[in-house]
């Protein structure tokens, strides 16, 4: 593992709320959060973090690990004094809480895993990514992969969100998304998941091509009483395509897993 990095991040609501930490997808930043926020802040200290290498936070030199990514929430929760939160990550950010819930159970009082997998892709397919964009920049992937994102419904009623979707996407820290790419190629907690005890919901998109439902029923059937939500007309950004009913589903499973 290598060292923690300061992670850029931000906090709205009660500050005596219980708090739900947000964690945003590859190639994104919190800003795909903006909905959640809204809805959630009346009842959480919501905090959202740009995980290292993307938005404002600092890109290391990698390769990174999922326990890299993941130690760098924990030390904003204890940056701002935050023993024990709800967490709520989506693809990149749902595998880094999977790796929390397993190996810092006494700090997750509720988990969602949306749009995610405790093996996500193949580890060839993540190294050819890496070294594509080592060898052109994130450029050349600009509109296929926010496109992937979002469903062509979405896409056509809301041009202006996708093309900022693939203005974040552009504006990523190639070296950040590469190293990215290496934690993503080698995280595997699929032989962990049954020692997860937190209250946990899982999201899928019935038109997810990145982590298909085949994925969200395989956490679900591993991790213990949890929940499982499949969103229809919904892709990759669950959270962004079916806003409101991303935002609806994790509000219930929250009010039912408050301590």
């Amino acid at each position: 593992m290598s060292s923690p990095v300061d992670l850029s991040w931000d906090a709205e609501g009660d500050p005596k709320a219980p708090v739900l930490v947000l964690a945003h997808a590859l190639g994104s930043d919190r800003s795909i959060w903006e909905h959640q926020v809204e809805a959630l802040k009346a009842s959480y200290r919501v905090v959202r973090v740009d995980l290292r290498g993307h938005g404002a936070s600092p890109a290391p030199v990698g390769p990174y690990s999922i326990e890299d990514i993941a130690m760098d929430v924990l030390r904003v929760a204890d940056v701002a004094g935050i023993r024990r939160f709800r967490y709520c990550g989506i693809s990149l950010g749902g595998l880094a809480g999977l790796w929390l819930a397993v190996h810092h159970p006494d700090r997750i009082a509720a988990l969602v895993a949306a749009n995610t997998a405790s093996k996500i892709g193949t580890a060839e397919g993540w190294q050819a990514r890496a070294a594509a964009v080592a060898a052109q920049g994130l450029a050349p992937l600009a509109d296929a992969i926010p496109a992937r994102w979002v469903s062509p419904a979405f896409a056509a009623e809301n041009p202006a969100r996708l093309e900022r979707l693939r203005r974040v996407f552009v504006s990523t820290d190639p070296r950040g998304y590469e190293a990215s790419c290496h934690a993503l190629g080698q995280a595997d907690l699929t032989p962990m998941l049954a020692s997860i005890r937190a209250p946990t919901l899982v999201v899928g998109g019935r038109l997810d091509l990145s982590t298909p439902v085949s994925d969200a029923e395989s956490l679900h059937s591993r991790i213990e009483g949890s929940a499982l939500v499949v969103l229809e007309g919904a892709t990759h950004l669950s959270n962004l395509d079916q806003a409101d009913r991303f935002t609806a589903a994790v509000a219930q499973f929250l009010a039912r897993s408050r301590e």
